[in-house]
């Protein structure tokens, strides 16, 4: 705890002396838009054996590799297709060959109000997953998101929209309200569809004024499990979150909190995998909180952030199989250009513990530091 409350007082003393974000993009023209963005990085993990023997780890990686075209086609159409070629897996398990992200057609008539898109996209649930990777404000999302936000992307129909420029009780902002609705597969990234139900999930944000918005997300859906050498599994899967945004004074603040429920079967020894399933209900939550600050004379963003993670509700924090986990970034972002950005993370990884029970201590060594380069072609 002492080391805790250090770190964050150094940190926010911090914000003296030490910004640009950058934002999601749309066809500007006809024909072809060719645009992506690369993310080597180099990671170093602070961790100890079962003797408590010192066994830090480094190594360079490629996070995301990524290239794509878009662009409008008369009329009424416009069309979005983005490749990943990182060797490497990502955070979402994704990874180790080239294949598709993104690949959708929009119609956009009635746009900004209502659009229609059919393909491959990204899940419309929650601020941090629909932030594009390139403009996260951190390195790595937060454990809630990757955990409970999956699949990150999956294949179906898209309705999105908005109020655009219209006022509405006197309200001048623009995009006043802004909603998504998705009927998709929920088998995920790139794979066919293994039942009939069909996932939900819809997304909805409201911005009465320019310095905040406030959004609401849901998802449900069955998820058939082909388990070898066993009967499948098929299970019901809830997802509700919310997240509110302030900007104001150069201050960004984010925030956003996701319950998760799986019912009908869940795996033996609790909710993050395995293939020993077991009929049950498991319930899941997890929250994050940000801060950062932009410094527009050096270009640089100092960043805080606290997460927090319950694999299941049922049980205690200290679970040695059900811990909670959380995690303090301590973060720092700065952009020579319009086009390249370089991060620097620390990441302090805490587990629940008991103090009084050595069965129920998880506490163990396993904080990182990331730097990551990051440069964007257009």
């Amino acid at each position: 705890m002492r080391k805790i409350l250090f770190l964050t007082v150094v940190f926010i003393f911090s914000f003296s002396f030490f910004s640009k974000g950058q934002g999601c993009a749309e066809p500007a023209s006809d024909g072809v838009n060719v645009f992506g963005y690369i993310q080597p990085e180099w990671n170093y993990n602070f961790l100890k054996d079962a003797d408590n023997n010192i066994e830090n780890t480094s190594g360079f990686y490629m996070r995301r590799a990524r290239l794509g075209v878009m662009g409008k086609i008369p009329y009424d159409f416009s069309y979005y297709a983005l490749a990943e070629f990182s060797p490497f897996l990502n955070q979402a398990g994704e990874g180790g060959f080239a294949y598709m992200l993104d690949f959708f057609v929009t119609y956009d008539r009635f746009g900004p109000y209502f659009k229609v898109s059919l393909g491959q996209f990204k899940s419309p649930f929650g601020l941090e997953l629909t932030t594009p990777c390139f403009a996260l404000h951190t390195i790595y999302r937060s454990t809630v998101v990757s955990t409970l936000a999956q699949p990150f992307r999956d294949i179906g129909l898209m309705f999105s929209g908005g109020t655009g420029d219209v006022q509405i009780f006197g309200l001048k902002n623009p995009g006043l309200i802004k909603y998504t609705l998705a009927i998709t597969n929920g088998t995920g990234l790139n794979k066919l569809d293994n039942n009939l139900s069909k996932d939900i999930t819809g997304r909805l944000v409201l911005a009465p004024w320019e310095f905040v918005s406030v959004g609401g997300s849901y998802r449900t859906g069955k998820q058939l499990f082909e388990i070898e050498d066993d009967d499948d599994k098929t299970v019901d899967r809830d997802r509700w979150g919310v997240d509110v945004q302030f900007d104001f004074f150069n201050f960004l603040i984010q925030g956003e909190y996701i319950h998760g429920y799986n019912g009908g079967f869940v795996p033996q020894g609790g909710g993050c995998g395995g293939t020993d399933w077991v009929p049950g209900d498991a319930k899941s939550d997890g929250y994050w909180a940000m801060v950062l600050y932009n410094i527009d004379a050096w270009n640089l963003q100092p960043v805080l952030k606290y997460e927090s993670y319950d694999p299941d509700m049922d049980k205690p924090d200290t679970d040695p199989d059900n811990y909670r986990r959380s995690t303090i970034t301590f973060g720092l972002n700065y952009f020579p250009n319009d086009w390249t950005r370089v991060q620097i993370n620390y990441r302090y990884n805490v587990e629940s513990s008991s103090s009084t029970d050595i069965s129920l201590y998880n506490e163990y060594p396993n904080d990182g530091l990331i730097i990551q380069v990051q440069a964007k072609i257009e």
